[in-house]
């Protein structure tokens, strides 16, 4: 009977319990923000292997792999070679699970599910690390903050991925023979990994963020008049009324826009260029860097039962409905119908750069069909603006990478926000509902299993209350603010108002102590009858912080994003409220 609820109550929860053991043997204390840091050591100077891998997670495995000379070898050069141990680990763990999908007619269809999950996470990881490796390779110092960043994220994510696919595999492959098989190597890749992100972060990351300018602001608009454009003229004339229609526009003269090099228009009534998402998403540009602008993809109102996937070579593409509720993309994959939760999310996108304007998106498998996700992100830099994300358990899967969501509506009941990106929640519309009999409602189960994971969810001038079916019920109905899914989870609200329905406990444990001393759970200045902090739990891992704290996991602490959101043109707070 446990093991049947634990199946309703976590997104992945056997493994987690499977590698409780594996986390725990870890030895840290409780999370910190991610302006503290290790006491600086010049990372040119020689050290031992043995000195350098006190600054990483699992001393004794990081001393298992570097080389032990003691001569000459500083940060960078044990960085380097992390690094390439790593891009070698990534590059045989494929190879392994191209081998068992050679032999998928021996295998079931979920495992099959699982292995492809794998092997996509794998081709990620690979990409990820040929991008850290060309940053370590160049250079023997600290890096500029946005570059920094960028490879810090990269890393993070690679952990992620690891993670995502062990978490699958545990889950739904039935055959013992896959689980026994990859299990192994992916902790020990997970362990290597997470040595290269500690060294990355002790020699490259500078020990204090210097954080851009904020620009001027920008407004949707065609090209910047040297750009080549491919609009016809119906298209441009489209293109100013959806633009004009459903983002700000700069009120300075000021000639700043973001631009977009086409458009397409989706409509079901074949009066636009296509009839469904899918078809207009295989004719968006491969590999673009943004330099031409996003292509957009203009969705006339209507239900769209389509499942849709933004590729990870599909970059800077822009999607703009007719509203809330009038453009909808819906599905109902779930985990018991034999869907990972990785793959059962009805919109999914990997490609950098994206963009949702004005759009709905659902997964209508219900709360008893366990996890069913409306939709998962694991593009980078990415926004989502007045937006709205409908389930029950697991609706908005923030994969990993970094990513901002202002003014959306997102509904849900067990951990309907969960996993290991870079999150900020601006301005959004948290909706409790009605959870099956034997449920309690997580709002977040944020996923952050390394200490260097410059990761977590950021919740902030947001509203929680209960949706209108649990808002109408005579049912009790316990609602948490989040729980540990993974040991060094790491959630933030600030600034936001918290209706009765929330349990003065605040948060919930995810099984026996798992994350409790480890986590960073942190409120601060929010409103409403839920958000008093006087009954919270008395974990090491919960902080009532103040603004020094709170500033750490604002936009332009977190996200660093006053280098990338401003060309969005989607309005945003930098840092705290006035």
């Amino acid at each position: 009977m446990l093991h049947h609820k634990l199946n309703y109550l976590c997104p992945v929860a056997i493994s987690s319990c499977i590698l409780i053991l594996l986390f725990l043997s870890r030895q840290s204390s409780a999370d910190v923000p991610p302006s503290s840091a290790t006491p600086p050591v010049s990372p040119v100077a020689p050290v031992s292997s043995s000195n350098v891998c006190r600054s990483t997670p699992d001393p004794s495995f990081c001393k298992s792999v570097l080389p032990n000379n003691n001569s000459s070898s500083n940060v960078y050069d044990y960085g380097r070679f992390s690094v390439s141990k790593s891009l070698s680990a990534a590059r045989k763990f494929l190879s392994l699970i191209l081998k068992y999908l050679s032999h998928s007619k021996d295998l079931t269809i979920t495992a099959v599910r699982a292995l492809q999950d794998c092997e996509f996470l794998a081709e990620c990881n690979i990409d990820f690390l040929l991008s850290s490796s060309k940053v370590v390779n160049g250079t023997s110092k600290i890096l500029p903050t946005l570059e920094a960043e960028d490879v810090q994220t990269l890393l993070s994510a690679i952990l992620t991925n690891t993670q995502t696919c062990l978490d699958g595999l545990q889950a739904t492959a039935s055959t013992w023979s896959v689980r026994n098989g990859l299990t192994a190597p992916l902790a020990n890749d997970t362990k290597l990994f997470s040595v290269s992100l500690a060294l990355f972060t002790k020699g490259w990351v500078p020990n204090k963020k210097k954080i851009p300018s904020h620009p001027t602001k920008k407004h949707l608009a065609f090209g910047n008049g040297s750009l080549p454009l491919k609009m016809s003229e119906q298209n441009q004339a489209v293109f100013q009324t959806v633009s004009r229609r459903n983002l700000l526009q700069s009120t300075d003269d000021d000639g700043s826009q973001v631009l977009v090099n086409d458009v397409v228009i989706v409509s079901q009534d074949g009066s636009g260029n296509f009839t469904t998402i899918n078809d207009a998403v295989a004719a968006a540009p491969n590999n673009t860097d943004g330099t031409y602008g996003y292509f957009l993809i203009y969705i006339t109102a209507g239900v769209y039962q389509e499942y849709v996937t933004i590729a990870k070579y599909q970059k800077y593409v822009m999607m703009i409905g007719d509203g809330i509720n009038q453009t909808i993309i819906t599905g109902n994959h779930s985990f018991v119908d034999g869907w990972t939760t990785f793959n059962s999310s009805t919109f999914a996108v990997v490609g950098q750069g994206f963009m949702a304007v004005n759009i709905t998106f659902r997964n209508t498998a219900g709360a008893i069909k366990q996890q069913a996700v409306a939709v998962r992100n694991g593009a980078d830099l990415s926004t989502f603006y007045s937006c709205s994300f409908e389930g029950y358990q697991d609706t908005l899967y923030a994969h990993s990478l970094r990513q901002f969501y202002k003014e959306c509506d997102i509904y849900g009941t067990v951990d309907f926000i969960f996993g290991n990106a870079a999150a900020v929640f601006q301005n959004c519309n948290l909706y409790p509902r009605l959870p099956l009999s034997f449920q309690f409602n997580a709002i977040t189960a944020q996923g952050r299993t390394d200490p260097n994971q410059n990761t977590g969810t950021s919740i902030q001038n947001c509203t929680i209350r209960a949706a209108d079916d649990l808002a109408s019920s005579n049912i009790s109905i316990q609602t948490f603010l989040g729980r540990p899914w993974k040991p060094y989870s790491r959630t933030v609200y600030m600034y936001t108002y918290m209706d009765n329905i929330i349990n003065p406990l605040g948060w919930h444990e995810w099984i026996g102590d798992l994350g409790l001393n480890t986590s960073y759970y942190a409120e601060f200045s929010n409103t409403g009858p839920g958000s008093k902090t006087s009954g919270r739990v008395d974990w090491l891992g919960f902080h009532r912080i103040n603004a020094t704290d709170a500033v750490n996991f604002t936009v332009a602490n977190f996200l660093i994003g006053d280098g990338w959101l401003w060309q969005t043109g989607v309005p945003y707070t930098s840092g705290l409220l006035a």
